[in-house]
């Protein structure tokens, strides 16, 4: 096992390549986020634009002609794990203030965001009144590519190292039992929290800073999240602003690895 399948994250240089996608996303992304189509994609207290899927790039992840290429592409070629088409990514910017409060908001879960991160697993997806957990949407893993320059202290994303072990093996417990095909019915909420506290409680909390060009690899059971923004934490004017790709994978595939 190398380091960073043991982290369960890995960070890549910057080249030439990825400079120049990350200079073009920059700027369609600019405008994805100030066409008002995309407003309600807002939140806490105007210091998180979410933009999940709005950014229009073609499925080998290109953008206006400049191809998706660098560093961390050439290591998912190499691992074979490079997908067929690329979904469309997400663009999350983060403001100074985050995280303020939403309205109707629950003390617990404003508590959590500025406490622990808002600490997560992507695609376990929070159902009805009391947000059970199932696996709605089985990623194969994260890539955050950032298109802004910010301090380290600008709302960094954080990670757990270590708990895509934890989680992974908690979650095949709870899953396996069933066929694959019923995996997305299955509740998985107990199983979840009790990794969670797990990794809280034994895996380091990692600050990832990162630059445009250079790219964050996560694994897909990762628990992760963005802290508060520092006072005095400066960034471009338009925030910290990061691209992430979240290719599905087969159901079947999701608890392994």
């Amino acid at each position: 096992m190398t380091d960073a399948e043991a982290r369960g994250w890995q960070r890549f240089d910057a080249d030439a390549r990825s400079v120049a996608w990350a200079s073009a996303a920059r700027r369609v992304a600019e405008t994805a986020i100030a066409d008002p189509a995309n407003a309600k994609w807002l939140r806490h207290g105007g210091t998180w634009f979410a933009g999940v899927n709005i950014l229009p790039n073609d499925p080998g992840g290109g953008i206006g002609g400049t191809p998706l290429a660098g560093p961390a592409i050439d290591a998912l070629a190499a691992s074979g794990d490079l997908p067929a088409a690329w979904d469309a990514a997400q663009v999350s910017v983060v403001y100074p203030g985050y995280p303020r409060r939403d309205p109707g908001e629950t003390d617990a879960a404003a508590r959590y965001r500025a406490t622990r991160d808002a600490a997560h697993v992507d695609g376990l997806l929070p159902n009805g009144p009391d947000r059970r957990r199932r696996l709605g949407e089985a990623h194969g893993f994260i890539l955050g590519l950032p298109l802004t320059q910010a301090a380290p202290e600008a709302s960094p994303l954080v990670v757990w190292e270590g708990s895509h072990r934890v989680i992974g093996a908690e979650l095949a417990g709870a899953l396996s039992p069933h066929p694959p095909d019923l995996w997305p019915q299955i509740d998985i909420t107990d199983a979840y929290h009790a990794a969670r506290r797990a990794c809280f409680e034994t895996c380091r909390r990692v600050p990832l800073h990162a630059r445009p060009g250079e790219a964050l690899l996560l694994h897909r059971h990762i628990l992760h999240g963005i802290a508060p923004w520092a006072p005095g934490a400066t960034a471009d004017p338009v925030g910290r602003m990061v691209a992430y790709f979240r290719p599905e994978m087969a159901v079947e595939r999701w608890v392994g690895g």
